[in-house]
Formats: C-alpha cells, sequence, structure tokens
C-alpha cells in the first residue's frame, strides 16, 4: 500500500517538478497617469519578479509599491503615502494565464498574445486583460506588455485639489526577460 500512494504521489508531482519555469528578479514596470498642462507623473520599478511556467503558460508577477520612483521625490512620497499607502499595501502583484500560449510557438519573432488574470494593487483584486509581445531572446523569454488601469476600480481616492492633474487612466507598461 505505501509503494502504491508512493508511486501516485510521484505520478502526480512530476508535471509539476518537470515544468519549464522562467522567471526574472529585475523585470521593469512602469505608470504613466499624465494629464496636457501638467507635471508627468511617471514612475517605474526595475526589480519586479516575475515567473512564467512554459508548459501552461501561467505567469506572475509580484512588486514591492515603494520601489516605484518618481522624478521627484516629494511625487514619491505623496505617492506612497497618501494614494498607494505603501505601508499599508506594501505589493502589487499579478497572477494569469497568457492565453492560448505554446512554448512550441516561440521565435524570435514577437507574438500577440492576451494575458487574462487578477491584478491586486491597493488591496483590491481586479480581473484583467493585457495585450502582449512573447519571444524569445539568446534563451530566455521576453514577455511585453500594457494594460490600462482606472484609479477608481482600485480605491484610490486623489484629492479634489489634484484631480485635474492626474489621469484617472493609468497606462501600464511591464518588461520581463525571463530565464531558466
Amino acid at each position: 500500500m505505501k509503494i502504491l500512494v508512493f508511486f501516485i504521489s510521484l505520478i502526480l508531482t512530476s508535471n509539476f517538478a518537470f515544468a519549464q519555469k522562467y522567471s526574472t528578479k529585475t523585470g521593469k514596470i512602469t505608470f504613466e497617469a499624465s494629464v496636457p498642462l501638467f507635471e508627468d507623473v511617471y514612475a517605474e520599478n526595475n526589480n519586479s519578479t516575475a515567473i512564467l511556467n512554459a508548459d501552461t503558460g501561467d505567469i506572475a508577477s509580484l512588486a514591492m509599491v515603494n520601489a516605484f520612483t518618481f522624478k521627484s521625490s516629494l511625487m514619491q512620497e505623496h505617492f506612497n503615502e497618501n494614494y498607494a499607502e505603501s505601508a499599508k499595501y506594501p505589493k502589487t502583484s499579478f497572477k494569469g494565464k497568457i492565453v492560448n500560449f505554446d512554448k512550441n510557438d516561440l521565435s524570435a519573432k514577437p507574438k500577440a498574445y492576451m494575458i487574462s488574470g487578477i491584478l491586486n494593487f491597493h488591496g483590491v483584486d481586479k480581473q484583467v486583460q493585457s495585450s502582449a509581445n512573447v519571444y524569445l531572446k539568446d534563451d530566455k523569454i521576453v514577455v511585453q506588455g500594457k494594460l490600462v488601469a482606472k484609479t477608481a476600480d482600485f480605491k484610490v481616492k486623489i484629492p479634489k485639489m489634484v484631480a485635474a492633474k492626474v489621469a484617472e487612466n493609468v497606462n501600464v507598461n511591464y518588461n520581463f526577460i525571463l530565464q531558466k
């Protein structure tokens, strides 16, 4: 009986153990929420973690909110303290799937995909869709994409006195160079 349980466990876990996982700890995520005639609202994080299961197309990413850097330290301080509340919500994450992904279709030529999943920011989970290009470069998988997030969807409150200076729709871009 113990041998049977051992072999069943081995069979069930073998797919996970042999899955082709690609990851990075230096992924780049940027966001831009600028409006015309006012100062640019732009930040980037170059230390995002991402992992891709190349066998299933499952993809996940994680970024520390306070690691987003702005051109102005005051803007960064306001973002972390007043809007993102990074002391209370220190991480932003995404967990989803590259739709119709097949690792055998990968080449040096970028291929367009949709990525669907749950984005968590400011303590709120939201189903999102993202367009992305995926391709091979030097035995690494590159995933580059973008999405638009609404501040209201994530319960981010923008004070009325600065609301005209910050876009309601935030353009998010990401670039992950994933390796085995």
